[in-house]
């Protein structure tokens, strides 16, 4: 405790120092405390269920012929049929003790007249029981629950529904809600914490698979079809089987089953493709987290931002250490009384670490508001949709994280000061008699090697942040081929609120006719697949005059759209017609395609007049427009062949995407909407409701977030730098007062002393720069994958990062410079 005493008393007369260390460590800590609460989150944090560790996710390896269906729980790859999932479920000696299904579904959800959107989640009976959760009330599906298909009308709500919008009622049980118009009876409430097995899918209530033609559309054959892939499994290792143990038991049953079963239902499949398909297997993986393809996508820039934000750490710590090494030297008298009056060495470097320590403390509990900040910054550039499914506040995790990383940095940075400073020989001080604080050329070497290794610190992040704001750049002059201004998008899914296709027909060109009367309002249209929102609908195809084997790729992307749809976004039309309103049911069926499209099967410029088919042989479609390319699903992928198709010729449309073009500003658009949706239906939620440009900036989220943080982290790494180089300088400086002086009285004149000062600044920038330059060499290297049509080595980048950081390391030495070649020579000879 004295200790801690007299170190808050030495830090404290020197307020100043202690402002700028705290402030220094604040922002290095913080920055590492908010990435790593997101790291934590993503990529490190089990699931709150029991025993986690023996959870696996399941995937085959292999062609899958048929139709596909996947969300935020993985890609395409990794998904499987109904029938599929009931055969392993059902096999024994799989190595597992329960196999489980899933699926995340969209969600209208209506409770005593309060109507909400959002999501589900079809599980198995086997989910809870597998996952070892118990209900907050009332009790959870089980095995019982989904044995018969269509007729379980049972609702598990999630803790968190329950306890904001329903107010914590306990009463709900036996109620009825109203899910995707369908009543379901309330059984239960999910435990608080527990918010489902998909990252980035938060339900809001849980349904039995066996529900899923009652909660979603399309695919009337999904629980019956074993082409149908939609679902999820993971499972739960039987007691002492090992995740290796248990590939080989499951495959062993896996295998009969494509081979006797699903081979023989494989059409016009070549001979190489069913070596493949016979060959299939399965995968598993550690699913302590869950599954989902979070995952996978923010591995790479979480790990480069954790390893960015523990780079300005250092700079910060290198900054504190010169900090402490010259306050320090100032202190080698009192050190050396100390000494001599018989204070133990460990006695003095226990007291030097307690400052060290106790301003890391003060550093780490000043970062907690830094990090509160980063995060708000992350939730600000983030998709709605997105931030509202992550947690943005610091959890215990991450505050652990913090207090753990404020000590180890106190070690850290106050170690070889705290050596330096009690070194035996500083009794020769007194005895010198000279009052020369300390002239040590171990502490000058450190202090330069300090600075140096932060210049090639900030090197390699300004390389980094160049590069992923040029690619940044490329990005936003990617010609989308659609006008994105002055254009307002939303959904609405009449089907979930108990629409039949006739009256959710009749809604639509209502709502047509309402949204186009607006003032100011000059396009209103609809699509099915919403534009640059990441949804790839796909279909294989036969053309007039495209010859098919049987591992041709046939397939295209796919659109129905309304009328005006092209002239709305600002879509060029190369030759034939748009889709009119007597494009309806019953008129013959007609396809409008791009360019891609065009190419790809072969038809030129003259696709118009030609017969196509989307999915059968019969060519039943003719082909009246093509129009040139715009991106479909992502602004970074290259425009895949797409064909379109009108809404008005679908019988079974139940929700769909609008498109609203006005003259005057967005914003009263983005008020009037939800007014007119509910003018025609009260309890119709309006969903996705934003401009265009945002939609955009949303879709290429990803690279908004990696290249703010990156600059921000490295002109703080550059700023940090930049102070230590001016503390090291003006330090030098003032101990060569005297040697100045000396070169004066000799004859040097101030541009030589300046020179003499920037001399020494050049030497370290150039060696910090090269030794930044191969570090930033190997971050471009790991961050490749993120960049957008952009090397990791870009000479332009370097040079530029190069031309900064030699302009920074200038402006700081230019201060002390100016003040050496202003020394007195006589007031100099009589310095110290």
């Amino acid at each position: 405790m004295a200790n801690l005493k007299l170190a808050l008393r030495t830090l404290l007369k020197s307020p100043f120092v202690t402002f700028v260390a705290v402030l220094s460590l604040a922002l290095g800590i913080g920055a590492n405390a908010a990435i790593y609460s997101m790291f934590d989150q993503m990529l490190l944090r089990p699931l709150p269920v029991r025993d986690p560790g023996r959870l696996v996710n399941l995937a085959m390896v292999g062609p899958a012929p048929g139709s596909n269906s996947c969300n935020q729980a993985g890609n395409c790859d990794v998904v499987f049929s109904y029938p599929m999932f009931r055969d392993l479920e059902q096999a024994h000696n799989t190595g597992f003790s329960s196999v489980v299904a899933h699926r995340a579904f969209g969600v209208n959800v209506a409770y005593h007249r309060q109507t909400l959107s959002g999501d589900g989640m079809l599980v198995s009976g086997s989910y809870f029981p597998t996952l070892g959760l118990k209900p907050a009330l009332g009790r959870l599906i089980g095995y019982d629950d989904d044995r018969v298909i269509g007729q379980n009308y049972l609702a598990v709500l999630s803790y968190r529904y329950w306890s904001n919008d329903l107010g914590s009622d306990p009463h709900v049980i036996g109620q009825q809600i109203v899910v995707n118009g369908h009543s379901m009876t309330i059984i239960g409430v999910a435990p608080e914490g527990f918010e489902g097995t998909t990252l980035g899918v938060e339900p809001k209530v849980f349904v039995p698979i066996t529900m899923r033609n009652e909660m979603m559309q399309g695919w009337t054959d999904a629980m019956t079809n074993r082409r149908a892939y939609w679902i999820y499994l993971f499972a739960r290792l039987a007691p002492g089987v090992s995740m290796e143990r248990a590939t080989v038991l499951t495959n062993a049953v896996f295998h009969p089953i494509i081979n006797d079963v699903e081979a023989p239902l494989q059409k016009g499949m070549s001979d190489a493709t069913m070596k493949r398909f016979r060959a299939k297997t399965l995968t598993l993986t550690d699913g302590r987290r869950g599954q989902s393809s979070m995952h996978k996508e923010t591995k790479t820039p979480l790990t480069l931002l954790l390893a960015t934000t523990g780079i300005v750490l250092l700079i910060a710590c290198a900054n504190i250490a010169n900090l402490l090494l010259v306050r320090g030297a100032g202190r080698s008298l009192e050190m050396a009384v100390r000494l001599s009056l018989g204070a133990t060495r460990w006695q003095l470097l226990r007291q030097l670490l307690t400052e060290s320590c106790l301003l890391a403390v003060m550093g780490g509990a000043v970062s907690l508001l830094v990090a509160y900040w980063t995060l708000h910054l992350i939730a600000s550039l983030l998709p709605s949709d997105t931030a509202t499914t992550l947690h943005f506040g610091l959890q215990g995790s991450a505050v652990v994280f913090t207090a753990l990383l404020s000590v180890v940095t106190g070690v850290l940075f106050g170690m070889f000061p705290a050596l330096h400073s009690t070194r035996p020989d500083l009794a020769t001080t007194i005895r010198a008699g000279t009052g020369k604080h300390s002239g040590a050329r171990s502490a000058a070497r450190f202090r330069s090697s300090l600075v140096t290794a932060q210049i090639a610190l900030s090197m390699a992040l300004l390389i980094s942040a160049g590069l992923f704001v040029k690619s940044l750049r490329n990005v936003s002059q990617v010609d989308l081929g659609i006008r994105v201004d002055s254009m307002v998008t939303f959904s609405i899914e009449p089907e979930l609120n108990g629409y039949d296709h006739a009256h959710a027909r009749q809604l639509f060109a209502r709502l047509h006719e309402e949204l186009a009367a607006l003032p100011g309002v000059t396009g209103v249209t609809e699509a099915l697949v919403p534009l640059l929102a990441g949804n790839n609908w796909g279909q294989d195809v036969s053309v007039e005059g495209f010859k098919k084997g049987p591992d041709t790729d046939a397939n295209s992307r796919y659109n129905e759209v309304g009328p005006g749809y092209f002239k709305t976004l600002g879509i060029s039309l190369m030759s034939g017609r748009e889709f009119r309103s007597t494009d309806e049911v019953g008129t013959p069926k007609v396809a409008i395609v791009n360019q891609a499209f065009a190419k790809k099967f072969g038809l030129g410029s003259d696709a118009v007049g030609k017969r196509m088919s989307d999915g059968g042989d019969t060519l039943n479609m003719e082909i009246v427009g093509l129009i040139r390319d715009a991106k479909y699903s992502e602004v970074k992928q290259d425009i895949p062949p797409v064909f379109f198709e009108p809404t008005l010729q679908d019988t079974s449309l139940g929700f769909s995407y609008f498109y609203v073009r006005t003259s005057r500003g967005t914003q009263q658009l983005l008020t009037a909407i939800p007014r007119v949706v509910k003018s025609l239906d009260p309890n119709l939620p309006v969903e996705e409701l934003k401009t265009m440009t945002q939609q955009v900036k949303e879709n290429v989220f990803l690279d908004r977030l990696i290249s703010t943080l990156s600059a921000a982290f490295a002109l703080l790494a550059t700023l940090l730098a930049a102070v230590g180089l001016y503390g090291v300088l003006a330090y030098s400086v003032a101990q060569r007062t005297r040697e100045i002086g000396v070169r004066m009285a000799l004859g040097a004149d101030g541009g030589k002393v300046q020179l003499m000062v920037l001399r020494q600044v050049a030497l370290m920038t150039l060696i910090g720069g090269v030794i930044g330059i191969a570090g930033a060499i190997a971050l471009g290297r790991a961050a490749q994958s993120l960049l957008f049509e952009l090397k990791g080595h870009d000479p332009a980048v370097m040079v530029m990062s190069a031309v900064v950081l030699t302009a920074v390391a200038l402006a700081s030495g230019y201060i002390p410079a100016l003040r050496a070649s202003r020394i007195d020579p006589v007031q100099a000879l009589r310095y110290e």
